[in-house]
């Protein structure tokens, strides 16, 4: 069995056709999805699926692009909001600089609010980072030794010493479709090292469709070619990875196994 730790099931490209999509991602193996949320407006959607269906589970958080518009969003509203049996994790939340979407000071103000709610509450925080590898490190260091929390690197498309400070940190890796293209050697080369029990495959649905579905709208089945090339990387069976990171799941996500 896989588990899809990342996708967007209210995206467009994939709300239409709920039944359709995880329908054919069930039929790859697919037995779990961690639904992601970006925007306050979107929790209630991403919940009220993960209410109807046993194996997706929901996410509450803002992503970096939307910090602007959250300027306002304190703790409380997404403590209150973690407290539904079926959310399992913090964010997605972080630091993209690559375009600017949000002021730079409102994202960090933002992220360290999302890292204290995870904090309290003891639920992964997924960690968007483009274009911001240092102050994304600077934070997620200074907030460690506040007080330890567990979270994962998702998408992750950084440089390999980043990936080793994250490693240190204690974080987990999720590596997405990217790691399928032609150009993206340094990120081959970072999967095939990642120690096995940090190591999470995710699709980011409806983008980065993996080769060989590359153009397409991307879906949660998808997940399986990214676990077959991520296996061959490391010299594994598609099996033995999919075992491994399923497990690696539920021991991060430990509110999934209740």
């Amino acid at each position: 069995m896989l588990i899809d730790s990342h996708c967007h099931l209210e995206y467009k490209g994939l709300v239409e056709d709920h039944a359709g999509v995880l329908e054919r991602a069930r039929a790859a193996g697919v037995g779990g999805f961690l639904s992601i949320s970006t925007r306050e407006r979107e929790w209630k959607q991403v919940v009220a699926t993960a209410e109807r269906h046993g194996d997706i589970w929901a996410s509450v958080g803002i992503h970096p692009h939307e910090a602007d518009g959250h300027a306002d969003l304190g703790e409380a509203a997404l403590l209150a909001a973690a407290e539904h049996p079926r959310v399992i994790a913090i964010g997605e939340t972080g630091l993209d600089y690559y375009y600017d979407h949000s002021d730079r000071g409102m994202q960090q103000a933002l992220f360290r609010r999302h890292i204290a709610v995870a904090r309290q509450t003891g639920l992964p925080l997924i960690v968007h980072t483009r274009d911001a590898e240092d102050d994304t490190a600077a934070i997620l260091t200074d907030e460690m030794e506040q007080g330890a929390f567990p979270a994962l690197i998702h998408c992750f498309t950084a440089s390999a010493d980043f990936g080793r400070k994250m490693l240190d940190l204690g974080l987990t890796i999720s590596i997405s479709g990217i790691v399928t293209f032609k150009n993206a050697r340094d990120l081959q080369a970072v999967a095939a090292q990642v120690p096995e029990h940090r190591l999470l495959v995710e699709t980011d649905a409806p983008f980065l469709a993996p080769v060989p579905h590359r153009g397409r709208v991307c879906e949660p089945s998808f997940v399986a070619d990214t676990a077959r090339f991520v296996a061959n990387l490391r010299g594994t069976s598609a099996q033995a990875l999919a075992e491994a990171t399923t497990a690696n799941f539920f021991k991060l996500f430990t509110k999934a196994a209740l």
